[in-house]
């Protein structure tokens, strides 16, 4: 990868073309969601950056918790809620949280408004990593190769 030596603008990084990693019926949940991988674009290995938008009405992800990898998201515009764990918060612009690995407090962000919300989220990538999906049949393990593998929670594959 050719490194790239300015400053660039956030938005003019191009939009992740696929909208989400998840096997259906799970990856339709995330219908309007844009990133765009901020930390691939620069070439960063050992974190991701994230610069993501939710259009009204949408969710960030399947509330989830990582046994390896910490994860933190910056509001940028707009208003989210934050499920964590059994809790609900609100967020605004230049509210912050950050998720502990390990921690067995699951999370989602929610944009429940009539306007777009726009945040970062940045997350280490830790290999080995798993991740639980309390409220779905749905389990991912990052392989060797630094690809996310979905199975049911039983094991069986999608």
């Amino acid at each position: 990868m050719k490194p790239i030596l300015q400053p660039v603008q956030a938005l003019q990084v191009p939009e992740q073309r696929q909208k989400s990693l998840y096997p259906e019926p799970f990856a339709s949940q995330m219908h309007g969601r844009v990133k765009r991988k901020l930390g691939d674009f620069f070439g960063l290995a050992n974190f991701g950056i994230n610069h993501t938008m939710l259009p009204p009405k949408s969710v960030s992800a399947l509330k989830h918790t990582h046994s390896k990898q910490d994860e933190f998201v910056y509001i940028l515009e707009g208003e989210a809620v934050l499920l964590y764990g059994e809790e609900v918060y609100d967020m605004r612009k230049g509210d912050c949280f950050g998720f502990v690995a390990g921690a067995e407090l699951a999370h989602q962000l929610k944009n429940e408004a009539n306007e777009p919300l726009v945040y970062l989220e940045i997350g280490d990538r830790s290999p080995d990593d798993d991740v639980v999906y309390p409220n779905d049949d749905l389990a991912a393990k990052m392989d060797n190769s630094g690809r996310w593998v979905f199975t049911h929670k039983d094991g069986t594959p999608y």
